[in-house]
């Protein structure tokens, strides 16, 4: 008999709902977006995971269509276990990740001492697969 394998991604997800970010008017996030790294924006508002910007989580879902700017939440996991996009320097595994930029994570830099706020990396890297994308433990 042999061992199921388990999809770690359905245990017990943390989701909360946000309002999209904006620029001119247009919703920086678009139903293309859905499984990207996203972060805070502005207060309650998210938006794509910048370069060196603490992840927030990862984009599950967008209320209406993106004909609706303005109009629709983005609903975000941003507790549990959930798998992204990866970017240089990949993840090592039992690191944590910072934003690499167009929703991707990559792999924390050191930092000699916290910067005001605390260190801006986050989760913990439970899987790396290639350069493709990391599984990650949203603690």
């Amino acid at each position: 008999m042999s061992i199921r394998t388990q999809n770690l991604e359905t245990i017990a997800p943390v989701l909360v709902s946000f309002s999209i970010h904006q620029t001119a008017g247009i919703d920086d996030l678009k139903d293309a977006d859905i499984g990207c790294a996203v972060g805070l924006a502005a207060g309650l508002e998210v938006g794509p995971l910048a370069n060196d910007q603490q992840l927030l989580g990862k984009l599950v879902g967008l209320s209406l269509s993106d004909a609706d700017n303005g109009k629709r939440l983005a609903t975000v996991q941003v507790g549990g276990v959930c798998r992204l996009s990866v970017s240089s320097p990949y993840p090592v595994i039992g690191n944590r990740v910072t934003g690499g930029g167009s929703g991707t994570v990559k792999q924390a830099a050191a930092v000699a001492s916290d910067p005001a706020g605390g260190n801006i990396a986050r989760g913990t890297v439970l899987e790396v697969n290639g350069t493709i994308d990391c599984t990650l433990l949203l603690n």
